[in-house]
């Protein structure tokens, strides 16, 4: 593994490939990314696969496969669907919600419906073989995705993610992987009641829910089942029009909780207006901010920064 800060595949090579599929985790392992991402929900026979929706609608030809099958909102869920059927589905490039376009007009083009849903065994499969073959150690960071809707749906989905994890030899705390959820009394549930030893990222956002999460009391008591925090870049910063940055008071809080730091989603096509590409972006979280890892659509660019910001260069 690479020296922190680590770079995480968000989704894979999303920027390049669609999201979550085995070709963009197989082009961000190629383009050196540490770990590789994972978005995990299950399907109706309890299966888990690889998806960062509950529903297919954005990003596979599910409305035309299987007309009838969508719920009262018009959406088409995961978990209606055994796996047999979601393999038949043709995964694209994202679109904007409920529409036909592309979310980043200039990725790969979705009308190549060239790819498939893969499940979290096929994926943890690819990665170990990769690793044999190519004489590496590039880890993962499976989400545990809603997991109270599927509770209500009568699944234990941390429980079926850990033991698919164990049984591919993620088991403590120096295996390659950290486990991320943005629900806290799952995240603590998954290490005090369900004796998980792997590294666990507390994910948060800018919604008021996460306010008392946020606080120093709170992230102290995020601290104590908790490695690290995985907030949006956004909220690791003073709101500014310009460079240099200047952390905000969580950046300092959470490490002084003795929490690393992962935030998302850093992206060639979504900048924030101070910065004038991915690279000037990156740099300043790395060298300004001090960032233990990030996530990025484009690992490559990532890795390329990180590593010559540790050179001084």
């Amino acid at each position: 593994m690479s020296a922190a800060p680590i770079v995480i595949a968000h989704r894979g090579a999303s920027g390049y490939l669609p999201e979550h599929t085995l070709e963009a985790k197989a082009l961000a392992y190629g383009l050196g990314a540490d770990y590789l991402e994972q978005d995990v929900v299950a399907t109706r026979d309890a299966q888990l696969v690889v998806l960062h929706d509950l529903h297919l609608d954005d990003v596979t030809d599910v409305a035309s496969r299987f007309p009838g099958r969508q719920r009262a909102d018009g959406r088409h869920y995961a978990i209606d669907f055994d796996l047999a059927e979601l393999q038949r589905l043709a995964v694209s490039e994202r679109r904007t919600p409920g529409g036909r376009s592309a979310r980043f007009p200039e990725r790969f083009p979705t009308d190549a419906a060239l790819f498939r849903i893969s499940t979290l065994d096929e994926e943890l499969a690819l990665i170990a073989g990769l690793n044999k073959s190519m004489r590496r150690t590039i880890g993962i960071y499976p989400e545990i995705k809603h997991p109270r809707w599927h509770h209500e749906h009568g699944i234990d989905l941390s429980s079926r993610l850990l033991a698919a994890l164990a049984a591919r030899g993620y088991s403590d705390a120096g295996s390659a992987a950290y486990v991320q959820c943005f629900d806290p009394d799952e995240l603590r549930r998954v290490r005090d009641d369900l004796g998980c030893r792997l590294k666990l990222v507390q994910l948060v956002g800018e919604e008021p829910e996460y306010a008392q999460l946020l606080t120093a009391e709170g992230l102290a008591r995020v601290a104590r089942y908790a490695d690290a925090l995985g907030p949006s870049y956004k909220q690791l910063v003073v709101p500014t029009h310009s460079l240099p940055l200047r952390k905000s008071a969580l950046a300092d809080a959470a490490k002084r909780a003795g929490l690393m730091l992962h935030p998302y989603t850093f992206r060639r096509d979504d900048l924030p207006a101070y910065a004038t590409d991915l690279e000037e972006l990156l740099r300043a979280f790395f060298t300004d901010v001090g960032v233990d890892g990030l996530f990025c659509d484009q690992p490559d660019i990532a890795v390329r920064v990180r590593d010559r910001a540790a050179r001084g260069a």
